[in-house]
């Protein structure tokens, strides 16, 4: 049992404003395994204050290299932990250890380090010729106070896809963890004690929605980040929008895999078995739509079902285990409803479908495949954010391209074929804002996001430090 009973604001660790408490469930055990203290709207207040305070104190005449210092100490920090956060993650939402430690945490190491490299040498000023001939110089500043607010499913990756570049420009930021997985937080809020983070330019205050809104709605917040369900992005949207904030919104996926008649089956079903499955299902840029040619579905099918028969269910903590609990109890009861909504539209359960036998507790669903399906069905048109895959059989190239289109998200996709040329064709006709060919791969050093209503922005590369500043113009006639 793991119990906190202080916040992380102005870089000390202070007694919250209220006696609510959060508790966080085991979603393998089920039972109550750390109490942290719930953000009330004056710890929303106090920690905003103190970003603001930081921002127009000494925090903002460090110059690139000693914000690029303090990024590579927090990932050195990171990777020096890695063990332990990666235990605290995976015991919170249930991810296998085997993924969280390179996935969740060595990856967010691996990302501020390179966030540090690229504020060594990102352009922050400009100088041009004007059309007229005169000089002007394009100072890129910081955009001010961020509220990065942070989904259970990859907690510290997609703070960190936040904080990293929020630093990098020279912001301060708030973050709010989400209730289920506020333990880390404690934990990499001591690397960044550690690396020097003055104080105040990374507040950490966990809490539940409505505290989520007052802060998106805070005066003192410039900007507003946010990972999450594209339900409450439309919601955040609609915030800002009223107060011409600014916005990055990461937002839900329905990602179509399309597999080519030409496709390696060796490297393609290992591949859509790891692309449809990580992190239990939970993650936005799953590729749970599969689609593949009449031609060869039946052989695409087989090799699915046995690659989803040979993940090892059970204890996330076990270096063996593939496929972890669903993280809360909440969360199996609705992909359970969109099991059975698959079922009662007409589509097959190739494997799966239930709850995995031999497991008395803990929020588990058997990995299921759905064939005989079209993208009509709810089960190909709504994020279910559990391990469920659709196979759904296509026509022709130009068919594929059209249903993996058919979709009101555009987050990600992946191309299955041994024609580099043909695959290059058809990303470039698919609305979505990641692709993969032969396998499924984000590159820190390029820009993460989606089309539709997959988000708005991008996180990662230059474009995500751009994200974090405002750009002005000094003419010098």
């Amino acid at each position: 049992m793991i119990f906190h009973d202080k916040v992380y604001i102005g870089g000390e660790w202070v007694a919250p404003a209220s006696t609510g408490t959060i508790d966080v469930i085991s979603p393998v055990t089920e039972e109550v395994i750390g109490t942290v203290p719930e953000g009330s709207v004056a710890d929303i207040d106090r920690a905003v204050a103190a970003a603001r305070a930081a921002l127009v104190g000494p925090w903002r005449d460090f110059d690139r290299e000693q914000r690029a210092d303090i990024l590579a100490a927090f990932a050195q920090q990171l990777h020096a932990r890695h063990e332990e956060i990666a235990e605290a993650i995976t015991s919170q939402n249930g991810c296998p250890i085997a993924f969280s430690i390179p996935g969740q945490v060595l990856g967010a190491s691996f990302y501020t380090n390179y966030m540090a490299t690229l504020t060594r040498t990102y352009d922050f000023e400009e100088e041009r010729t004007g059309l007229t001939g005169a000089r002007a110089v394009v100072v890129k500043e910081p955009v001010g106070v961020v509220a990065a607010i942070v989904p259970w499913n990859a907690p510290l990756l997609l703070a960190l896809l936040k904080i990293a570049p929020a630093i990098a420009a020279g912001c301060t930021v708030v973050v709010k963890p989400a209730p289920e997985t506020p333990l880390d937080s404690y934990i990499w809020a001591e690397c960044l004690q550690s690396a020097g983070v003055p104080p105040g330019v990374i507040n950490i205050v966990a809490a539940g929605r409505e505290v989520s809104e007052y802060l998106v709605t805070h005066p003192d917040v410039d900007k507003v980040a946010f990972t999450g369900s594209s339900v409450t992005g439309r919601r955040i949207a609609s915030l800002c929008g009223e107060r011409i904030r600014r916005v990055t919104l990461e937002l839900g996926g329905k990602s179509a895999a399309i597999v080519l008649d030409d496709a390696d089956l060796d490297v393609t079903i290992p591949g859509l078995v790891g692309a449809s499955t990580m992190i239990n299902g939970q993650a936005c840029a799953l590729q749970s739509r599969i689609l593949v040619s009449r031609a060869r579905y039946a052989e695409v099918v087989d090799g699915l079902v046995e690659g989803y028969r040979a993940l090892t269910v059970g204890d996330p903590m076990d270096p063996a285990t593939m496929i972890g609990p669903l993280v809360a109890e909440r969360q199996r009861t609705r992909v359970e409803g969109y099991i059975e909504s698959g079922m009662d539209q007409g589509a097959k359960v190739a494997i799966g479908g239930g709850r995995p036998s031999g497991i008395d507790r803990g929020w588990f669903v058997e990995p299921t495949i759905f064939v005989e399906a079209d993208n009509s069905m709810t089960i190909a048109r709504e994020e279910i954010f559990g391990p469920v895959a659709v196979v759904i059989p296509y026509d022709d190239v130009e068919d594929a391209v059209a249903i993996a289109n058919d979709s009101e998200f555009g987050l990600s996709g992946t191309v299955w074929t041994t024609d580099e040329d043909e695959a290059m064709r058809i990303v470039r006709q698919v609305r979505a804002g990641t692709l993969t060919v032969n396998g499924f791969v984000y590159e820190f050093n390029c820009p993460m996001g989606g089309m539709k209503s997959s988000g708005l922005g991008r996180e990662m590369g230059p474009e995500g430090l751009s994200a974090y500043l405002e750009y002005k113009t000094v003419s010098l006639p």
